[in-house]
């Protein structure tokens, strides 16, 4: 394959187009921030912003290094259910809380814990939960859908006019995937699901040529290959897993702290922690842990940036503390139904090391309930910007070395991985080991911050 490999990643936040050459080597980027339609009929993705974007970006960047492959790879909790013309029903923004009116006729039919390892979550952050609300609020048009496409392969449907199930999207806390089976969960045929789902696909196949006209409007040529795509979460991880052995840890940071294990045994997860299984590219369950992290950080900290270490000594010796949960309604880990505290005066130049300092105790605190005892932490996405936070890192947990990743571009890169899958002689980019933070009275604040938060 002669060519750059061009990423759709969507985020949450944000949208990026990149391209990467055949090392993996990042390109050309561009990013817009992503933003939800709020209604009607609900809470939605504007697909057709997106749509503006991408073929804008695709034609800029074919400019500067001709494009051979496009690999998708999109945040969780998102599906497209569509006809032979397009979407039938908007793509559900998750965090809409409207589903949950739902809940008495969808709980009778969600699966068990130990079929799925999908914990009952908030708002629509069980796919399976928005779509049988999808179903009963609007049957006639559910009923015209021909497909059910997860989020990443709604795009590449858009892109080649293939249509695939893909298992990382699929095993995403969704309810809708039996991991250790690897088959699909009790409640596809409770809800009648399984005639709308297209053959399973890994994320690394190539599922067709781009659409000509697509080729023509964005200045492509028409072998460009369009991939099946991946779940986000699981595009950071790739670049680990073709580099490294087990056991060890992505941290993977964003408005989500994903906490990913691989290799970890996922019989132990408590759906109470919301500790749950992933499932990566080659279809293997992948113990979890979550919190709405970057969230949280922006709430407590009210401004951007990064702490230096005068600030956290004293935020330390003052003896204040955030507790959680400050993602508001849908934010997922152990203490979402809770309403954030922050205890004690700190001045307003402080908060960025209250709010690090909060996120570095959670995500010690659910590495602890995941069951992660050895091998290597490494910090990827916007924390791995903030060398506080992998040195509080390295403090609380000293038997595990902690490593920052150098790579803002991660989940892009992971995901264009997958045009050549699996890599060789792949080199990922350089960790930064992260020396622990050496701030004095730093495991007295942990010992009265876990006690607080265990006692409220």
């Amino acid at each position: 394959m002669n060519g750059v490999t061009a990423v759709l990643d969507i985020g949450k936040t944000n949208v990026k187009v990149a391209t990467f050459a055949c090392d993996a080597a990042l390109v050309w980027e561009r990013t817009m921030p992503n933003r939800m339609v709020p209604g009607p009929p609900y809470p939605h993705a504007d697909v057709e912003k997106i749509w503006e974007f991408l073929l804008g970006s695709l034609a800029e960047a074919n400019k500067v290094n001709g494009i051979a492959a496009i690999v998708p790879t999109t945040h969780g909790c998102a599906a497209a259910l569509i006809d032979d013309s397009g979407l039938v029903l908007p793509v559900m923004d998750y965090e809409f809380a409207g589903v949950e009116e739902i809940e008495p006729f969808y709980a009778p039919l969600r699966p068990p814990f130990s079929q799925t390892f999908s914990p009952a979550l908030p708002v629509g952050l069980n796919l399976a939960r928005q779509l049988a609300w999808q179903q009963r609020r609007f049957a006639d048009v559910f009923a015209r859908a021909k497909y059910l496409l997860a989020y990443p392969q709604y795009w590449a449907w858009r892109l080649s006019g293939a249509t695939a199930a893909e298992v990382t999207s699929l095993g995403a806390h969704s309810d809708l995937w039996a991991p250790l089976q690897g088959q699909f969960s009790s409640v596809v045929s409770a809800l009648d699901l399984r005639r709308l789902m297209p053959p399973l696909q890994p994320a690394y196949q190539r599922l067709a040529p781009i659409k000509p006209d697509i080729a023509a409007a964005a200045g492509l040529g028409r072998d460009v290959g369009v991939f099946c795509g991946v779940h986000d979460s699981n595009a950071s991880l790739l670049p680990h897993l073709g580099s490294r052995q087990a056991p060890f840890t992505i941290v993977s940071t964003g408005t989500w702290v994903i906490l990913m294990a691989p290799g970890l045994s996922v019989k132990g997860l408590d759906p109470a922690d919301d500790t749950l299984a992933n499932v990566d590219v080659e279809g293997r369950p992948v113990a979890t842990a979550r919190f709405m992290g970057g969230r949280e950080y922006a709430a407590i900290a009210g401004a951007p940036g990064n702490p230096d270490p005068a600030s956290l000594a004293r935020v330390i010796a003052s003896g204040a503390m955030a507790l959680p949960c400050f993602a508001g309604q849908g934010g997922g880990g152990p203490f979402a139904s809770r309403q954030g505290e922050i205890r004690g005066e700190t001045a307003s130049a402080d908060r960025l090391a209250l709010a690090t300092l909060y996120v570095a105790l959670m995500s010690d605190l659910m590495l602890t309930r995941l069951g992660v005892t050895a091998g290597d932490l490494v910090v990827e996405g916007s924390l791995a910007a903030n060398p506080a936070y992998a040195a509080l890192l390295a403090a609380f947990r000293p038997s595990q070395q902690v490593f920052a990743g150098s790579d803002a571009a991660g989940t892009a890169r992971g995901a264009a991985l997958l045009a050549k899958w699996p890599p060789r002689n792949f080199q990922p980019p350089p960790l930064i080991a992260a020396p622990p933070c050496a701030v004095e009275g730093l495991h007295a604040y942990r010992h009265v911050w876990t006690k607080a938060v265990l006692e409220r």
